[in-house]
């Protein structure tokens, strides 16, 4: 897989009123700022395997990101086979956009298929991690929507059923790992040019959206809760921004501020973390995005280093310019702007592709993928109630 590359040439400063125009301008559109040419993000990745070279599987439909799931795992080379679903609605709209599939009658004739190498999830979230379990005493990799447990025993079991059978349990961390904005601010990051990092703070909220949410979505004892849910991306972007491989709840919050109707539901979230290397982490999420805005969440990520800090906006420039993947970098030199959106792709699912193929963990080792599911949970846990 190729990987980012960073060009250093003559500077590209955006001018402050590009980015914050004034109040008295706010009748006119502002115009984009300026990109920058200091930093450059690399090719976009391309297939690691030929068409059958590695063969996967689908099961349980129960969240809607199986299908970027799985369209990412074939963009990178991946052969889809079988598709597993009880529910005839959700298997046949799904096999519209996976028209070579074949219909599977029950999981276990997936798992006695020798070809298939892994099986993509995005089951209830409570079932998410017995699930993955089941999988990998099969005999394949398992690669769940996240959160991919919603109790500190699930993960326990997890990793007893991984150091059992070496197989994986990868975890679709889709607010990084399949942001443009996030994936070039992991090499930024890594590159050295934030110095150390001393704190990440992430922001992520969604559109509730309810009429077309499940039964079991409203179900604390299924989804987990707010911190658990969505929370979930946030400890994981703490993990790889902040470097920390472990850390500790300072503080969480939860309350249900809106939604009367349905109880169980958590629509705000808060909470801050403190990592074994000293780094901080400040989250918060909800389900607050209002009908003005042009997408599902204003996500944010800010990530403050000893030389310099990052602001991601990762799907929207509210109020600048449509569309997402804006990466803004203050280094000891200058301000750059650099808009990401077409130029850095999701190389995630090749890298996953050949970790499974090699037994690597090039994509993201398997302690990464538990400890942020274990924070998230243990934030969940240790939250009080605002309401």
């Amino acid at each position: 897989m190729n990987r980012r590359r960073f060009i250093t040439h003559s500077a590209g400063a955006v001018a402050a009123g590009a980015v914050f125009p004034s109040i008295a301008r706010s009748a006119e559109p502002a115009a984009p700022p300026k990109a920058s040419t200091v930093y450059v993000p690399g090719p976009k990745p391309t297939p690691v395997v030929k068409p059958g070279e590695f063969v996967f599987a689908a099961a349980h439909f129960d969240h809607n990101h199986i299908g970027g799931m799985c369209s990412s795992l074939v963009a990178a080379g991946g052969t889809l086979k079988w598709v597993y679903e009880p529910d005839a609605k959700k298997r046949d709209d799904f096999l519209k956009r996976n028209k070579d599939a074949k219909v599977a009658r029950s999981l276990d004739e997936i798992l006695a298929d020798p070809e298939v190498k892994l099986v993509a999830s995005a089951a209830v979230t409570s079932e998410r991690g017995p699930l993955g379990c089941r999988v990998m005493e099969g005999g394949k990799d398992y690669f769940t929507d996240k959160a991919p447990f919603t109790t500190l025993e699930q993960i326990e079991q997890a990793r007893a059923v991984v150091a059992k059978t070496k197989r994986k349990y990868m975890v679709y961390y889709s607010e990084r790992l399949t942001s443009e904005a996030g994936m070039f601010a992991t090499d930024l990051v890594a590159s050295g040019v934030l110095g150390r990092v001393v704190q990440v703070a992430g922001f992520g909220p969604h559109r509730l959206s309810k009429p077309t949410r499940p039964a079991w979505f409203f179900e604390r004892a299924k989804y987990g809760g707010i911190l658990c849910d969505i929370g979930s991306h946030q400890c994981e972007q703490f993990l790889t921004y902040g470097g920390a491989t472990d850390a500790k709840v300072v503080h969480a919050a939860v309350g249900n501020f809106a939604n009367p109707e349905t109880p169980e539901l958590e629509d705000f979230g808060e909470a801050t973390f403190v990592g074994n290397n000293g780094a901080t982490n400040q989250i918060r999420v909800d389900w607050f995005t209002p009908d003005g805005l042009s997408t599902w969440g204003d996500g944010r990520t800010f990530i403050l280093g000893t030389k310099g800090y990052i602001e991601l906006r990762k799907y929207a420039n509210v109020g600048v310019a449509k569309g997402g993947d804006h990466v803004f970098l203050v280094d000891g030199k200058s301000e750059h702007y650099i808009p990401v959106a077409g130029k850095v792709g999701t190389r995630f699912f090749g890298e996953l592709i050949l970790d499974c193929l090699n037994r690597t963990e090039k994509a993201m080792t398997q302690a990464h993928a538990f400890k942020a599911a274990e924070l998230c949970v243990k934030a969940q846990n240790a939250a009080i109630r605002l309401t």
